[in-house]
């Protein structure tokens, strides 16, 4: 009884201190959003007011109709949904079948492969815009949304990822059996290895949706249609060369941010349980 009680206390003021740094660490990630609301919903002033402004104000319907009427903003949402949607597919089947074929598949060159994969991590984003609008402009894709979506249905991020978690979790026994009872190649991979990562590839997938939704330099300069505007564009148009409406501005970025906050909380909870299955089985 002697040795518990101390221990217990000790328990007892980690947790309390656990819990306190958990508080502060998500009051500092949602204030940016809570500031975003709070200037979306009165005007340019509130931002540099001092003492600052905690309350929301009652504009920001006012605000959002002016950014409706400033550019085809539901239309870059929809541009946004489409395009993060079929890049957030895309990565986690594509990224699932390479990561496969490098984890599971014996072919020449696969490690010298696999090896430049890697290696094209490190090469700065910026570097392979050129290179990149030149093909887009060669295929006539240049302010399509083809231009933003097939550059970006696999990653070497995502081919990596896919291929450790593969090598870790799916053993070289179970596809022997599988070829034993008559398996080709494709039914190992979708009858037997895709449904056991299927957590890390949605996991995947949810990385390439937030990724494409927030992008904003290729479709700045892929795009020039209003039309064609993903939300990202659509929030610099309501900008000028001259002056900023932080109201207006914060507005639209308060709408492009919705359907992320709506996305998380519908599949956060599966979506850290996909990231702790794959770190313990990793």
């Amino acid at each position: 009884m002697t040795t518990t009680a101390p221990r217990r206390r000790h328990l007892d003021r980690v947790r309390w201190w656990t819990y306190l740094l958990l508080v502060l660490a998500t009051v500092a990630c949602l204030f940016p959003l809570y500031w975003m609301f709070i200037v979306a919903t009165t005007d340019t002033a509130t931002a540099t007011r001092m003492p600052p402004e905690v309350v929301p104000g009652g504009n920001f319907l006012h605000l959002a109709g002016l950014v409706m009427e400033t550019v085809p903003f539901v239309q870059a949402l929809l541009n946004s949904l489409a395009v993060a949607t079929a890049i957030g597919i895309g990565q986690a089947v594509l990224c699932s079948l390479a990561g496969f074929a490098f984890a599971k598949l014996r072919f020449p060159g696969r490690n010298a492969l696999f090896l430049v994969v890697v290696l094209t991590m490190t090469v700065p984003t910026q570097l392979s815009v050129i290179p990149q609008y030149l093909i887009m402009s060669e295929l006539g894709w240049v302010d399509t949304l083809q231009a933003l979506i097939v550059p970006g249905l696999a990653s070497a991020f995502g081919i990596f990822w896919m291929r450790q978690h593969i090598s870790a979790t799916i053993s070289d026994e179970l596809m022997q059996a599988a070829r034993i009872d008559g398996a080709s190649t494709g039914q190992v991979f979708w009858r037997i290895a895709f449904p056991i990562v299927r957590p890390a590839a949605f996991v995947l997938g949810l990385f390439g949706f937030v990724t494409a939704w927030n992008d904003f330099l290729w479709p700045f300069i892929v795009l020039k249609s209003p039309e064609r505007y993903t939300a990202q564009i659509a929030i610099k148009a309501l900008q000028n060369s001259y002056d900023v409406d932080l109201g207006l501005a914060m507005s639209g970025s308060f709408l492009a941010t919705v359907p992320l906050v709506v996305l998380f909380v519908l599949v956060g909870r599966r979506m850290v349980a996909g990231i702790l299955e794959g770190a313990f089985k990793g």
